[in-house]
């Protein structure tokens, strides 16, 4: 096991509610989106075969699979990126700050406060880009697909980006308070 496993309070996932209210409910949120997103690939999975098989054995293709799975895939990634931010398990060089960590741990902390405090941006940005995108979905009752065929609301899945790109803005804030409450404690 590495050593990103600890339980300790710094690294851990859902803090307890009376040690860290936000953190609590923040991380419960997170872990309940990633279990739905889990669900997701294993329907998504299921439908690919089910489409696979009804395609090749029996002729019978399942209608609109390239159109979810492509919708699905993208909502399954902000349904549990809150939640690899908040277990630090996002794809990063951990063995860039495992080195740098053997001579300077604030400088590790800085670091992760820098790429959290980026991550938060980022998705910030992308809550503020998707919100009219997601207004006016649920306005206009968007579809997609090919009509009088097959059709799914467009309005399910861009509020998924939504709800996730703002779940990983808090996550990657909540974890800068963490790094600097950890370096406070450190001095």
């Amino acid at each position: 096991m590495s050593e990103d496993t600890t339980a300790d309070s710094d690294t851990q996932f859902v803090p307890g509610f009376a040690e860290a209210p936000l953190g609590a409910v923040l991380g419960s949120v997170a872990a309940a989106m990633s279990a739905v997103g889990t669900a997701a690939i294993g329907a998504l999975m299921l439908l690919i075969v089910g489409d696979v098989i009804g395609r090749n054995l029996l002729d019978l293709p399942i209608t609109g699979v390239s159109e979810i799975a492509a919708r699905t895939v993208v909502a399954i990634v902000f349904l549990q990126v809150p939640a690899a931010i908040l277990q630090r398990r996002l794809t990063r060089a951990d063995f860039l700050l495992r080195r740098i960590g053997q001579s300077s741990t604030s400088a590790v902390a800085l670091l992760e406060i820098l790429f959290c405090l980026t991550g938060a941006v980022v998705f910030a940005l992308i809550v503020w880009a998707s919100w009219p995108k997601f207004a006016s979905a649920w306005t206009t009752s968007e579809f997609f697909g090919v009509q009088g065929v097959w059709t799914i609301p467009t309005w399910p899945f861009r509020a998924i980006t939504v709800l996730g790109a703002a779940m990983a803005t808090l996550a990657a804030l909540y974890r800068v308070s963490r790094e600097l409450a950890a370096m406070k404690a450190a001095q």
